[in-house]
């Protein structure tokens, strides 16, 4: 299977104009506390969701988990 270029340049640019329209102290927050959460028993999807909400990428709430968690 191969992918149009086109598609990751679509792509590519539509995530750097999400990252610049967005409130990316409110970003760092939510996953800041995605963070925290991670790191006791809560129940972590009310975090994902604000930070979804907050136009965090997949990516980053990922990286947060992986931070917490590891690697599987």
């Amino acid at each position: 299977m191969e992918i149009d270029e086109s598609i990751r340049t679509f792509q590519a640019e539509q995530l750097r104009l999400l990252k610049t329209q967005r409130n990316a102290e409110m970003v760092q927050k939510t996953l800041e506390n995605l963070r925290t959460a991670a790191g006791t028993e809560s129940n972590l999807m009310p975090f994902i969701l604000a930070s979804v909400e907050v136009y965090a990428t997949l990516g980053e709430i990922s990286d947060v988990l992986r931070d917490a968690f590891g690697e599987y």
